[in-house]
């Protein structure tokens, strides 16, 4: 029996447990494919540019356990033109990611890929404090203004 193809992205920029947990929670559905966002792109949609490279942060995702396969993402962030290319039969989208679900089914569909399910990781993984790559670069931030000072 051939193994679900699940997709996944984000920008992952710097690695913390809830990327982990991310990916380990879609290992459990299936194969999992990750899109990497690239640079351009994740400065264009949220004003800030990652500060990891793309292709350092690529190949940390591409040795990590229960990846399939990674790749970056389109410099013409054409979403839907990568889902058809991975052909998933799940996304999962994580619990901070702003993806409107219905928005998302509703695209597949005007492509012919209205068979994929989208769903999203409803939990967070909250073990430790620095939870997020934004809570590690503010936590580095305040520590060199606190030694600066």
């Amino acid at each position: 029996m051939n193994k679900k193809r699940v997709m996944i992205a984000g920008t992952f920029d710097i690695i913390h447990p809830g990327h982990i947990f991310l990916i380990n929670q879609a290992a459990k559905m299936g194969e999992v494919y990750v899109i990497v966002a690239t640079d351009r792109n994740r400065e264009k949609y949220s004003g800030d540019a990652p500060i990891v490279p793309e292709e350092q942060r690529l190949e940390v995702i591409k040795s990590i356990n229960n990846v399939t396969e990674a790749r970056l993402g389109r410099e013409d962030n054409n979403t839907l033109k990568t889902v058809a290319e991975i052909d998933p039969d799940i996304i999962l989208l994580g619990p901070d990611q702003k993806y409107d679900i219905e928005e998302l089914k509703e695209g597949l569909a005007k492509i012919g890929l209205g068979n994929i399910e989208v769903t999203r990781l409803n939990e967070y993984y909250d073990k430790y404090e620095l939870n997020s790559s934004s809570k590690i670069k503010e936590k580095i931030v305040k520590r060199y203004k606190n030694n600066k000072d």
